[in-house]
Formats: structure tokens, sequence, C-alpha cells
């Protein structure tokens, strides 16, 4: 387990550093998260959902958050609160408990475990993770124009 700051409060979120990606789930109490994963081809459900890989289905499951991280580093990360105001506990915590077991869309660029945690919080599906890929994504291919245009001098 990886110390923090302080301990997660109902309705944090909860950023688990994945190699080479971040998984979210979000704390309802009593050492269990709720968190969206993808449901593998065989039909078993693993503990990553953000990982890129081809669409499909997801579930939402509570697990203790040790269980679900792992060996991996986590952190409580309510980062857009300043942006985007939390839901009521209440709700965050009813709303998260009533989508246990159920199945959704699943995409790595639109519906992943970070879209689910965002929208749970603040009602607002969000994946930094992904604006950030799009970002890098984009400047590569500035770049990769720029080089073009320049060769063409």
């Amino acid at each position: 387990m990886v110390p923090m700051n302080r301990e997660p409060e109902r309705g944090d979120l909860i950023e688990i550093s994945r190699k080479g990606y971040q998984h979210w789930a979000i704390y309802v109490g009593d050492g269990y998260v709720l968190h969206l994963v993808k449901i593998s081809e065989h039909g078993d459900s693993g503990t990553s959902c953000a990982k890129p890989g081809k669409d499909g289905r997801a579930t939402v499951k509570k697990e203790k958050l040790e269980d679900v991280a792992n060996n991996d580093e986590y952190r409580i990360n309510n980062r857009l609160d300043n942006q985007y105001e939390p839901r009521p506990i209440k709700d965050i915590l009813q709303d998260a408990e009533n989508l246990v077991g159920r199945e959704f869309p699943y995409n790595v660029l639109s519906s992943n475990c970070e879209h689910f945690a965002t929208l749970v919080r603040y009602g607002n599906p969000l994946s930094q993770q992904v604006q950030l890929f799009d970002l890098a994504a984009s400047a590569v291919v500035f770049g990769i124009l720029a080089m073009a245009t320049y060769r063409k001098k």
C-alpha cells in the first residue's frame, strides 16, 4: 500500500499507476472502490480498463482498493475539483452502488475507467489521459507536417 497525505474519503477519485496508463476508481468507504473493468474476450474481467486495446464491454465492480491496486502506486486525485463541482456525496454513492454489476460499452478514447469515475463524481465523463494523448498525437502530426514542408523548400 502506498502512503497518502490523507486517508481517502467517500467519493474521492483514486488514480492507480499502471505501466503506461492510469486506472481510475471511486472510493466508496470501508476500503472499497468502484471501478469500470474491461471484460476480456474470455468473459472474465481483469483489473484494468484504460489500457489500450480493442473496444468491447466493461462492467462495474466493487472491490477492495488494496486488491485493485495490487502492488501499483495509487493516490487520491480530485484535481478536477477546481473546474467542476463534485456532486453531493450521497448522490455519488447511491449512483455508484446502483451501477455495480452493470455492463457498458467500452472504448479507450470515449468510455474508459477515467470517464466512468469522473462521470460518477462530477456528472461529466472526462479523461485527461485521453486529452493528453490527443495533444501528443497532434504534436506528432504537426511535427511531421512541419518537416515535410521544410524539406520541400
